[in-house]
């Protein structure tokens, strides 16, 4: 049973993080834009860097599992904090179902911090060699 569970875990930290790669890839890539979009929202648009590194760089981490505990933590609350910063107009056509996405994706990242990236990670193979 507990390989299948490493496998379920391993199949998670592959599905996870696609969302926060794809997005952080779109502000690398449209980085005048997204700059423009944040001020707009009253979000300081020196922010971005520190933004791109989470989505783009936090969502690699924690594809290949590592840092994962940490990575994860930060990511539940930035996801919570763009619920609030970004979803909360619920006037505005699809934020109700973006601001419960963010608190669902939250949830799985919280439950990633808790019990780990499995056995299939670097985090794994890295403390065996210490």
């Amino acid at each position: 049973m507990k390989k299948l569970d490493d496998a379920g875990v391993l199949l998670a930290r592959i599905l996870m993080p696609v969302l926060f790669i794809v997005a952080g890839w779109g502000k690398i890539t449209g980085y005048a834009g997204t700059q423009q979009y944040m001020e707009a929202m009253g979000v300081p648009g020196f922010l971005l860097p520190l933004t791109i590194l989470l989505e783009f760089g936090g969502g690699l981490a924690i594809l290949f599992g590592f840092l994962t505990r940490t990575t994860a933590i930060i990511t539940a609350v930035f996801t919570l904090l763009t619920a609030f910063l970004f979803h909360s107009d619920f006037a505005q056509g699809p934020n109700s179902i973006m601001f419960m996405k963010n608190f669902t994706i939250a949830g799985g990242y919280l439950l990633l911090a808790i019990f780990g990236p499995g056995a299939y990670s670097l985090d794994r193979a890295l403390n065996k060699k210490w």
